[in-house]
């Protein structure tokens, strides 16, 4: 992976030449990582003029999981107490650097300032994120990973509908998950756990309460897997205990065509704005427009959250080798809902169209 690093190193320094600074200081841990392999506990990444490094207030942690630095790639652990970004503007400027390119969007303003007042005549110039756009298409070792993580998060997902649902709570369901996901192999969570039963099911982002699970619920479930830093997301929406009922069965294949007509999408060339079109005109022919989410699906890797945003007003389009998510939803308040949510690798037609990851049955299952 030494040339993997070293290559997407060598891609920002030259977006950096071409902005006009020498040198650069990434600070973004997602972005730290990204570039150099790992990313230590408040470690920040120097592009220098000579060579580069990675300076860390401590030695490196070695857990598979926060990943390894680079061999290629100098590590330097400060002496004493200090702030590595401050050091690392220090170093570049003793290279003879007059203008460094630095990530504003993560610098905070006390930062910013002791950077000032240690090296006052070098040159802030904001990179903007031009590291978050480099990590938009993916290599297929990261793929790699994402798939293994899909592969976990499917694993845990499935062996806990086999268990004993009713009367168990959303927080112990939600926890269950988590130690699943860890005893597969997944470094943890992707992000908190959510499990969302009866009037809760089918909220975005909900946060476990003790709601015991009932017969008859709509039990929603989205977790995810991390795996060596790659991070994959799915969701299901199950019946609890008894057949669906009619507006179960309704409000299900509703959301489900929904999905698919947003998956169906997935091509290179096509527009961010389009994905999240396909599934918004679905839902809002059948009179659920004021109750969609913002956005129908995301970016995933080094975290859960990233580039592209497939979301009405996003501006660009889909490359080949984009991981995104597609999960569309409807809650009716007071009664439930339902969310589907499949992480895709976006491929062209000739290789076999979108790559599915999360391959859990998404059949209305009732538990």
């Amino acid at each position: 992976m030494s040339e993997v690093h070293a290559a997407r190193r060598t891609r920002l320094r030259e977006r950096c030449h071409a902005g006009g600074s020498a040198s650069a200081l990434v600070t973004r841990p997602a972005n730290v990582r990204y570039l150099a392999g790992a990313a230590p506990h408040h470690a920040v990444l120097l592009l220098g003029r000579s060579e580069d490094l990675l300076l860390c207030p401590g030695p490196p942690d070695a857990r598979a999981g926060e990943g390894r630095p680079d061999e290629a790639l100098r590590v330097q652990r400060l002496p004493g107490p200090g702030d590595p970004a401050v050091a690392a503007a220090d170093l570049a400027a003793g290279q003879g650097v007059d203008s460094l390119a630095v990530e504003e969007h993560h610098l905070t303003v006390a930062r910013h300032r002791a950077i000032r007042s240690v090296v006052p005549r070098l040159r802030l110039v904001d990179m903007g994120g031009a590291v978050e756009q480099l990590r938009v298409v993916k290599d297929e070792e990261e793929i790699s990973c994402l798939r293994i993580g899909a592969e976990i998060a499917d694993q845990a997902l499935g062996e806990l509908l086999e268990s004993i649902l009713v009367g168990r709570t959303e927080r112990h369901l939600a926890l269950e998950l988590e130690r699943r996901l860890v005893d597969h192999g997944a470094d943890g969570p992707a992000f908190a756990t959510s499990v969302a039963t009866g009037p809760n099911s089918g909220r975005r982002c909900h946060r476990p309460t003790d709601r015991r699970v009932e017969e008859g619920d709509f039990l929603s479930v989205c977790l995810g897997a991390t795996y060596r830093g790659y991070r994959c997301e799915i969701g299901r929406t199950f019946v609890i205990g008894t057949s669906p009922t009619d507006w179960q069965i309704e409000l299900y294949d509703l959301v489900f065509a929904a999905q698919r007509a947003a998956r169906e999408t997935l091509t290179p060339g096509v527009a961010y704005r389009d994905v999240d079109r396909a599934a918004r005109q679905v839902l809002d022919s059948a009179g659920y427009a004021e109750s969609l989410p913002a956005l129908t699906g995301h970016g995933v890797g080094l975290e859960i959250d990233e580039d592209p945003q497939l979301a009405p007003a996003a501006m660009g389009k889909l490359d080949a080798c984009v991981p995104v998510t597609v999960e569309p939803g409807v809650h009716l308040p007071g009664r439930g809902g339902v969310r589907i949510d499949d992480t895709l690798v976006v491929r062209p037609e000739a290789d076999g169209g979108p790559e599915l990851l999360t391959i859990t049955t998404k059949e209305l299952l009732a538990l």
